[in-house]
């Protein structure tokens, strides 16, 4: 199953508190942090969610 690594780029300072989790439930804890997660529909659905914060790399 393909990877994909997940960056938070941009503050969420102003953004609903429903982003604000979401950003936490991918398990980022700070702004510039990273962390990989299995593609999968429930983290694209979370990721879409919160698109304008984040960046996302594909793995192999």
């Amino acid at each position: 199953m393909a990877r994909m690594r997940i960056t938070w780029r941009k503050s969420a300072i102003g953004y609903a508190h429903d982003q604000k989790r979401t950003i936490r439930a991918l398990g980022l804890k700070r702004l510039h942090d990273s962390i990989e997660h299995e593609d999968s529909p429930s983290i694209r659905g979370m990721t879409h969610k919160v698109k304008h914060l984040i960046t996302i790399e594909e793995l192999d």
